[in-house]
């Protein structure tokens, strides 16, 4: 029987020996409905008083997921990674969305190629952005002239970050927040505003980051976000003259803390000159079929087997 199908009931009633179930399945697929329909069928079938079962699934309300992507400090490159890890959802058949939750420090504009646009509104809602990557974005990049800087205290903050979340983001059925450094004004106001799904925590190797990141994790614990896993980025950096590889910010600290603290690890990202530069043009390496898309793909695919509830 699928999990927690009571709080999809809208509405039921008993008439006549006649069990009337309505309830809601606008963020399902159809073999989930059948399977949705027989879980409510076999619940009531065998109840006293109960001589036919009617199930009627709707889909009046559409449900977007939430994945806040997380570090707990800066320069790990997140944003980044919430860029290549949507366009990876993107080209697996996800309909994605990117929102820019730094509000400060905005950098989705760039790495998605939407730099100098603005977003419409309609009524009092922004329409989301359409980026050549398939995925959506809007950032407050997007809004404030370039280069101006938001003297705005936190609760203005979070504020901006729920009307980012609020917007039209017309079919998208998943939302990837990247979220700015810190466990803030902007991650409090959004987990008890717009709670998210799940969670992604981003560190390099090293122990410094590893403590910022543990931070974040317990910011999520507390509000009960699930953690789908962590990524261990910048791990390794092959020079380009030589080949060699080395580790400026050590090897494997991610997949050690995440195995000590029972916490899936979704995978490692390298630190390449190419990925510097794709980014830099708005041409994230997860939107090609090269060598520097296949670290994103993986971590996408354990994504996406996470949102299914399957084995990641």
């Amino acid at each position: 029987m699928p999990e927690n199908i009571e709080h999809r009931v809208q509405s039921a009633r008993l008439a006549n020996g006649r069990a009337i179930i309505v309830a809601d399945a606008g963020d399902m697929r159809p073999e989930e409905r059948e399977v949705l329909e027989v879980a409510y069928r076999n619940a009531l079938k065998d109840l006293d008083g109960v001589d036919e079962v009617r199930v009627a699934l709707v889909a009046e309300r559409k449900r977007i997921r939430i994945i806040a992507i997380g570090s707990g400090k800066g320069g790990v490159g997140k944003s980044t990674l919430t860029t290549n890890i949507a366009v990876a959802l993107a080209r697996l058949g996800h309909k994605v969305g990117v929102i820019d939750g730094d509000i400060y420090g905005p950098s989705q504009p760039k790495l998605l190629a939407t730099e100098n646009q603005k977003p419409e509104a309609r009524g009092e809602k922004l329409i989301a952005l359409d980026s050549p990557h398939g995925v959506k974005v809007l950032s407050m990049g997007h809004i404030v002239a370039p280069g101006k800087a938001l003297a705005w205290r936190g609760p203005m903050a979070g504020k901006a970050l729920g009307q980012l979340v609020e917007a039209d983001w017309g079919d998208t059925d998943l939302l990837l927040i990247d979220l700015p450094p810190g466990t803030g004004d902007v991650q409090i106001s959004m987990m008890s505003d717009s709670k998210p799904d799940g969670a992604v925590l981003v560190s390099t190797p090293q122990d410094l980051a590893l403590m910022d990141a543990a931070r974040a994790g317990q910011l999520f614990e507390q509000g009960e976000i699930p953690i789908i896993g962590l990524v261990e980025n910048m791990a390794g950096y092959e020079c380009p003259s030589c080949g060699e590889v080395s580790d400026p910010f050590g090897q494997g600290g991610v997949e050690k803390f995440a195995a000590a603290l029972e916490i899936p690890f979704l995978g490692r990202v390298p630190l390449r000159i190419e990925t510097r530069i794709s980014g830099d043009a708005g041409k994230p390496p997860a939107a090609g079929d090269g060598e520097g898309a296949l670290p994103f793909t993986a971590i996408a695919q354990r994504i996406a087997a996470w949102l299914c509830g399957e084995e990641y």
